[in-house]
């Protein structure tokens, strides 16, 4: 449907709603093209199947072997049997690179290697491990954590020296594995590490529980975890800590905490679950290279995802590369090629430009990936049935991107479709300070790729201070998008609230007019319902939308220059029960504190 400009008024008039607009946004929604899963969350499908990582869920009933300190973990492992549990000497150091064997085990019987601390010694089930159980109690430009004891309780490995990738390394088939209580690192020295915890091909049902995975504090570590062709794996309760490339001189440029969807597939189902995600470049990434196959059922929850301050040049404390080189910052947390994602119940902060990217908190990107000779390495790479709910994201140059984009030797990807991103929290974009484009997010398709469609934003608060969406193609957009919607929703408008990517008279955004972009970037839409705060005089925009000269009028509970404030509606606020749905408009502060009590 086109959105008409009848009973239009100036932006400082307040539409009063005679009609519900709910059944307006749900028939938006092509069903021949959207997802018609029993288990959705607006046009998106949720997860199939979710990873079960409790204890109770990997048994293991045997013999225990315990490792001292100067022993072989190998010489052990290879003589441990199915159900058996191998013990580190807690507190002692292993160095060199661990192989864990292929022992073709089931459900009934897995093999833990842990610490040999007590349980009594390590958080409990189901709460994250931090630095403390390590003996140390702080890390510079880190949240802090209170540490109820300071003794090292955990078992190091560590690789020293050779580079490459280690110091965990499972063997191709590697199955029913659960590691408990472990510090996994690397030693200083030059060369870069490609990944803390490897895999060397198809591995299943693992369970990484309660480790501190980390890099040293100035060197190239890529990853702490590349997935790779993996199944039925789970990262729980642990910490990741200083995965960075240095810029310019570095041997890398993108790191990432945990990063998968590359290699063959098919992969998944993962859970990833409160965890301290630290990385310059994408603390989550799913794609970005080769596949064959796409990573389906994710759940990306609970977890603070997180870039230090220091690694800011020109912050106090700054730390770089040993030449005084910064690390190279991307986003927090990105997709490229995935399917079935729940991204909910996050807190997310800390994201600057400076480098390739400008300081985005969430990419959603479908991605063929250009190689050598024009060639493209990811023609089956899709995005498709991304949930984002109950997130906050903060202190960041950008909010979202939305992309259907080619590689740049011009190769499409698959599908990127079916997104639905509700009750999340954008506050603090600083485009000044994070050296980004001050926006809430960007809607954009490349002519040749896969039509973005089906992609629903309802409760959303956020402060953009320059654009609330910037639409089309750099170069033009060959064909409109359709079925979006946009409801519910407190925002400021910023400058230019509505504003073309670039490309001339030939984007569909090029006149900056919201109403005349949204019916001429997209087939099918809806705009509705949204509080729009201090809209610049003059545009023209959807009707049955709410208008406001500035955050005073809305009456938040305090708004606090947008940044860490109480987004509550006071009993007051013009827009308590406004929304189309009988809710109050904005993201549903209660349930997002619900989601997230606990992550930091």
């Amino acid at each position: 449907m086109k959105i008409s400009s009848r009973c239009m008024a100036a932006p400082w008039v307040v539409f009063l709603l005679l009609i519900p607009t709910s059944s307006l946004d749900a028939a938006v929604f092509d069903q021949s093209s959207t997802s018609t899963g029993r288990n959705s969350d607006g046009p998106a499908e949720l997860p199939r199947e979710y990873v079960k990582s409790s204890l109770k869920d990997t048994p293991a009933g045997g013999k225990s072997w315990m490792v001292a300190a100067g022993q072989s973990i190998e010489q052990v492992l290879a003589k441990a049997s199915c159900g058996d549990i191998v013990q580190l000497q807690a507190g002692a150091t292993f160095t060199g690179n661990v192989v864990v064997p292929v022992k073709n085990c089931d459900d009934s019987h897995w093999i833990i290697i842990r610490s040999s601390a007590p349980d009594s010694s390590l958080p409990a089930e189901g709460t994250r491990l931090t630095p403390c159980f390590a003996g140390v109690s702080s890390l510079p430009g880190r949240p802090r954590w209170n540490c109820a004891s300071t003794a090292n309780v955990l078992a190091k490995i560590e690789v020293n020296g050779s580079g490459g990738s280690g110091p965990v390394i499972f063997s191709a088939g590697a199955n029913h594995y659960r590691l408990i209580g472990l510090e996994v690192t690397r030693t200083v020295f030059p060369k870069a590490v490609n990944t803390l915890i490897q895999f060397l091909g198809p591995a299943d049902h693992l369970v990484f529980d309660r480790l501190w995975i980390h890099g040293s504090a100035r060197d190239d570590t890529v990853r702490g975890i590349t997935l790779g062709p993996t199944r039925y794996v789970a990262v729980v309760d642990s910490f990741f800590t200083d995965f960075h490339c240095v810029s310019a001189t570095g041997a890398c440029t993108d790191a990432q905490a945990i990063a998968g969807g590359l290699g063959d597939g098919p992969t998944g189902p993962y859970k990833i679950v409160n965890n301290f995600l630290e990385s310059s470049g994408e603390n989550v990434l799913f794609g970005g290279g080769s596949a064959t196959g796409t990573p389906a059922d994710i759940q990306v929850s609970h977890n603070h995802m997180f870039k230090p301050l220091t690694w800011m040049k020109g912050e106090p404390g700054y730390v770089g590369g040993t030449n005084g080189n910064p690390f190279v910052v991307k986003n927090l947390f990105e997709l490229k090629n995935a399917q079935r994602v729940l991204l909910d119940g996050n807190i997310m902060e800390d994201s600057w430009g400076g480098f390739s990217q400008v300081g985005f908190g969430i990419v959603i990107t479908p991605k063929n990936q250009a190689g050598q000779n024009g060639s493209n390495l990811c023609p089956i790479c899709q995005v498709t049935d991304v949930t984002i709910r109950y997130n906050t994201i903060s202190h960041v140059g950008g909010g979202l991107v939305i992309a259907n984009a080619l590689s740049d030797n011009h190769g499409a990807a698959l599908d990127g479709q079916r997104y639905s991103i509700h009750d999340i929290i954008v506050d603090d974009i600083d485009g000044a300070k994070y050296r980004g484009p001050s926006e809430f997010a960007e809607i954009l398709v490349s002519p040749g790729a896969p039509v973005l469609q089906n992609v629903m934003i309802n409760h959303v608060t956020a402060f953009p201070s320059s654009h609330l969406f910037i639409i089309g193609d750099m170069v033009a957009t060959s064909t409109p998008m359709k079925n979006f919607v946009f409801t519910n929703s407190i925002v400021n408008a910023g400058k230019y609230p509505v504003w073309s990517a670039g490309g001339g008279p030939a984007n569909c955004a090029f006149l900056g007019i919201p109403l005349i972009t949204f019916n001429t970037c997209f087939t099918s839409s809806s705009f509705t319902a949204n509080a729009i705060i201090a809209a610049p005089s003059g545009p023209s925009w959807p009707p049955q939308n709410f208008f406001r000269g500035s955050t005073a009028a809305v009456r938040f509970v305090n708004y606090n220059a947008g940044n860490g404030g109480d987004y509550h509606l006071q009993a007051s606020s013009p827009y308590k029960g406004k929304g189309t749905d009988g809710k109050d408009l904005g993201a549903d502060v209660d349930a997002i504190h619900s989601a997230t009590a606990g992550v930091e």
